[in-house]
């Protein structure tokens, strides 16, 4: 089986089973076990994957639980909560916020997200100098220091 089409068996394997703790966790960006990956490895062998394909997904995403948070998402709410600083207390503007809310989405959808995303479309039509023209560079530091510990969190 090839790495796309296990990818989709996957992704509908783990959406019928998103209520295991396990996927919660990485769902939830909570600090992940060393029984956690072995569960969640498990839960791709039983969607069918071989071990060299998941090898190969694992070495491709950079960890395992990067790849599953990829086929699965970051819970909306998690990624919302992450991000509440930037608004919460201030007078965001409205580009700010939808700024945030097209990370919020992205991290929904797709887990983790690379900052250098920041400086690419949808984020550039609000902006086209990227977040430094929103957001004071402090914010923009720690705007990248959150993305990279969501991405943390879910290598374990």
């Amino acid at each position: 089986m090839n790495l796309a089409k296990f990818k989709d068996k996957a992704r509908q394997f783990l959406r019928a089973h998103e209520d295991h703790l396990s996927l919660q966790r990485l769902r939830r960006n909570q600090p992940l076990t060393r029984s956690d990956l072995e569960e969640l490895e498990r839960m791709l062998v039983q969607a069918g994957g071989s071990p060299e394909v998941i090898q190969q997904a694992t070495e491709q995403s950079q960890g395992l639980g990067i790849f599953i948070r990829s086929l699965v998402g970051l819970d909306r709410e998690t990624a919302k909560q992450s991000f509440s600083e930037f608004v919460v207390g201030t007078t965001a503007t409205a580009s700010q916020l939808e700024f945030i809310d097209l990370i919020v989405q992205h991290l929904t959808e797709n887990g983790v997200m690379d900052a250098a995303r920041l400086y690419e479309s949808p984020f550039t039509d609000i902006s086209q100098q990227g977040p430094e023209a929103l957001f004071r560079p402090a914010k923009v530091t720690e705007m990248v220091r959150v993305l990279e510990e969501i991405r943390e969190r879910a290598v374990a």
